[in-house]
């Protein structure tokens, strides 16, 4: 079987994925067809409660962040470089290209010495080369996000407290960058020093919310930009808007305990027939030795690889809930 074979299988397994996906999602035009429908129903309805539901979707939509626009050449890289700053490390596009090449690079060198099958260390060089960054920078990603969501509500509560004693909301911005700890404070003293440069309030806190993209925050500046427009008691509506991210915090955390079970066996059945393809390995090398070195099990390993995966995101979109 040449590489040209082996190519065709390849691609027949993504559309065979891309149409699983389409099955389950369904195309664009219906998502969007049912946004629309949904829209006019909200704009057509006498309840009040629909009417303040569909403008506070549209303040949401029209503040929400474009990680890259179509045109450009640089729009990705762009994305690419907002990702790493959302880690909260000082790590640069070109630390990141060089460190993903260098990684595929040697596992598939490691790969064809050990295996001596070219194809395969190809294939697992990319998918490490590509994967397993991404994943690293994911997690650090959820990491500072994670904290960022915990110590927000005690940010919120401190504003309130500096608003009721008549402080300025920038000065109180100011106060909450240096009493709260972790990635809350530096976010906030990053919005306070924006402002001394000579940016609007509003300009400062959307370029962090474009950065976060966590709907806490968009929530914050909303009532901000609320207040500001209309009046209002300012310190009431953040002392509501921390209830209800204390709620909210509380509800994934139900919803976690309630969801672990199912993916502890998601994680079990997925790891499974790796770690026993790994144990067989090991006691007898030359009983699955042909899965390196013969095309044919090499197409197969990948089919079975293919199958597991949509499994996985299957599991995993069957216990992933938004809040």
């Amino acid at each position: 079987m040449d590489i040209a074979q082996i190519g065709v299988i390849a691609l027949g397994l993504f559309a065979i994925m891309f149409i699983a996906y389409i099955a389950l999602y369904g195309s664009t035009a219906t998502r969007a067809q049912t946004k629309r429908l949904q829209q006019i129903r909200f704009r057509h309805s006498e309840n009040g409660a629909a009417k303040v539901e569909a403008q506070f979707k549209k303040a949401v939509a029209a503040r929400r962040m474009r990680p890259h626009r179509t045109a450009g050449a640089d729009s990705r890289i762009a994305a690419l470089s907002l990702r790493l700053d959302r880690t909260g490390k000082d790590w640069t596009v070109q630390q990141y290209l060089y460190g993903s090449v260098g990684l595929g690079v040697i596992v598939a060198a490691l790969v064809i010495l050990k295996f001596g099958a070219p194809l395969l260390g190809l294939a697992v060089g990319a998918m490490v080369g590509a994967g397993l960054p991404h994943l690293v920078v994911k997690r650090l990603i959820a990491k500072r996000t994670n904290a960022f969501n915990v110590k927000f509500p005690d940010g919120i509560e401190l504003l309130v407290r500096g608003l009721r004693s008549g402080l300025p909301v920038t000065e109180t911005l100011g106060v909450v960058a240096g009493e709260v700890p972790g990635p809350v404070g530096e976010e906030f003293q990053m919005v306070v020093d924006r402002v001394k440069v000579g940016k609007s309030l509003d300009d400062a806190l959307q370029e962090t919310a474009d950065k976060l993209d966590l709907a806490e925050f968009k929530f914050f500046c909303i009532s901000l930009a609320i207040q500001r427009e209309t009046g209002g008691n300012l310190a009431e509506t953040l002392s509501n808007l921390a209830k209800v991210l204390r709620d909210r915090a509380q509800m994934k955390l139900k919803i976690r305990a309630m969801s672990s079970e199912a993916k502890a066996s998601a994680y079990i059945v997925g790891a499974l027939p790796f770690v026993v393809f790994i144990m067989v390995y090991m006691l007898n090398p030359k009983y699955l030795g042909g899965f390196f070195t013969d095309d044919r099990l090499i197409v197969a390993g990948l089919g079975g690889m293919v199958w597991m995966s949509i499994g996985a995101f299957i599991m995993y979109k069957m216990v992933s809930f938004e809040i």
